[in-house]
């Protein structure tokens, strides 16, 4: 670490434990010295929250704070992923409240310009501030025990850097009721004061609905009178751009908060994928690094990855993920599909960086002779016909019903015969265009015929890219073709490399019946 770089004999530094208390840059109100780092760490009763506030605040101004600079974090020093903001120049930080009983605050100045520096003061359990996170968990006063009267609390939410509306969620509540809510009460507004447009005004021991902000702001108040109180409430917050997204496109992509940079600690964000019925969802990890397994169990029990099949998470698990790992594709057995990460307090990584593409739901069969396939019309309502094409756009589907079939011999559409562990097979490309104006998106599938034993399947290729991606998977079951009645051309077509081998057969026979003749009658 950095040594600390100041005169001797001034304080600086060090750990606050006592429930409230202050400190400041080293010599203040005078100018701090040159090349000097500070590091206060407060640390409060475990279950309690810090409320940091700033009285007095001056240091050189750069744009990027790269000269002198406060920073302040949630929870122990250094860790990226707890940076809740660096400052500098002349406007003071927000009032900050921790997400827990650890708080630390880092001071360094450089060999030049010295100012004034700041003044702060901090306490322990004091509700309300600014939560500036990306997500992030409130409460009232001592929940779960009773809250206190003659409260008043004021959270502000918002300011994070790329962050969108907010989304805010009560997990449990329990206050005085009373109509109207004159009493006890918990009211949020539409941004940063109480002039903003007013989300609701809540009460009693019903849970008050999902809110979303129109803006990155979100002001919340808690009240309550001189008697009879409750259990009071707990919530959660996040914003709705990085760490909460729904969606509903054939194919898409996302990533951690702030990748490729560090994301945040504290986090559960989601990401919902929702397609059409009949639909599958297979999902590419293109890079992946979370904070790693734990010495003790092996598993993922700190920051970790999850994708739930069915859209919730009371849904099946299909796998859950942390460290650095290089991972094999994954598919939904459904139309939805859910991931959720969640990040602990400390030991921030480079995230991840994910993409999707919706499988088609089709039915592929074939004969000695022929491919059947068929797609259900709904799945694809928005195509025409001639977008769904086997080999060459010549070979387009026909509506039949309710059903796009394409139903071609081998001999036609771009098929041909390939050798695949030492068998026989036939193999065509279907193409199913989803383009639209100038953005070229056309999907692509293998479908696969082993004529012998009349099984088919079909495998997704990477679109708009025709390189297959890594370890794709058989996406439909074999199917056998059954038919009482076989068809008159299908005993005809027997498959070619045996004819041939028949006739050679054939025909080494009859030389040497000539050439025993020949013997013969010399």
């Amino acid at each position: 670490s950095h040594p600390l770089l100041y005169p001797p004999g001034i304080k600086c530094g060090g750990v606050l434990s006592a429930p409230s208390g202050n400190f400041s840059s080293p010599n203040f109100p005078g100018l701090y010295p040159y090349e000097t780092e500070c590091t206060w760490l407060i640390v409060v009763a475990e279950g309690s929250s810090v409320l940091l506030s700033f009285s007095h605040f001056e240091l050189e101004y750069h744009d990027t704070c790269a000269y002198d600079y406060l920073q302040v974090y949630n929870g122990a020093a250094r860790d990226r992923g707890n940076l809740l903001g660096t400052f500098c120049g002349h406007s003071p930080p927000p009032p900050f409240s921790s997400a827990w009983h650890v708080m630390a605050v880092v001071f360094r100045s450089d060999r030049h310009v010295a100012k004034h520096g700041f003044a702060a003061a901090y306490k322990k359990d004091a509700c309300g501030g600014q939560l500036t996170g990306l997500s992030g968990e409130i409460t009232s006063p001592r929940y779960p025990e009773s809250y206190p009267n003659d409260a008043e609390c004021r959270w502000s939410i918002g300011g994070a850097s790329g962050g969108g509306p907010l989304t805010l969620v009560f997990a449990d509540f329990q206050m005085e009721g009373g109509q109207g809510c004159g009493f006890d009460y918990v009211a949020l507004f539409d941004g940063p004061t109480i002039t903003a447009p007013r989300l609701g005004r809540y009460c009693g021991s019903a849970r008050p609905p999902r809110t979303i902000s129109s803006t990155p702001h979100l002001l919340i108040i808690f009240k309550s009178d001189f008697n009879i109180g409750g259990r009071g409430f707990k919530a959660h917050f996040y914003s709705a751009g990085e760490c909460q997204e729904v969606f509903t496109t054939i194919k898409g992509n996302f990533s951690s908060p702030q990748y490729p940079n560090f994301y945040p600690n504290n986090l559960k964000c989601h990401w919902s994928i929702q397609l059409p019925p009949g639909y599958r969802v297979k999902v590419f990890f293109l890079d992946m690094e979370l904070e790693g397994r734990s010495s003790l169990t092996g598993g993922c029990d700190y920051d970790h990855l999850s994708a739930f099949d069915g859209g919730t998470e009371n849904g099946s698990l299909l796998g859950q993920w942390c460290g650095r790992e290089s991972l094999a594709p994954i598919t939904s057995h459904s139309n939805r599909l859910l991931l959720v990460l969640h990040t602990d307090r400390n030991t921030a990584k480079r995230g991840f960086s994910i993409s999707y593409v919706g499988v088609v739901p089709m039915n592929v069969s074939c004969t000695r002779t022929d491919f059947h396939i068929q797609i259900p019309v709904q799945s694809l309502a928005q195509l025409e016909r001639n977008r769904i094409y086997l080999g060459t756009p010549s070979c387009a589907a026909q509506v039949v019903g309710r059903n796009f079939k394409i139903h071609t011999r081998f001999d036609t559409c771009g098929t041909e015969s390939q050798r695949r562990n030492n068998t026989s097979v036939i193999v065509s490309t279907l193409y199913i265009d989803f383009s639209v104006g100038d953005q070229e998106d056309v999907h692509q599938y293998e479908v696969q015929c082993e004529p012998k034993r009349k099984e088919a399947s079909v495998t997704l290729i990477a679109g708009p890219d025709p390189s297959r991606l890594s370890q794709a998977e058989h996406l439909v079951d074999a199917q056998q073709w059954e038919g009482e009645a076989i068809d008159a051309r299908e005993i005809k077509s027997q498959d070619t490399s045996d004819i041939v081998f028949i006739s050679i057969c054939i025909l080494a026979g009859l030389l040497m019946v000539i050439a025993v003749v020949g013997l013969v009658l010399l």
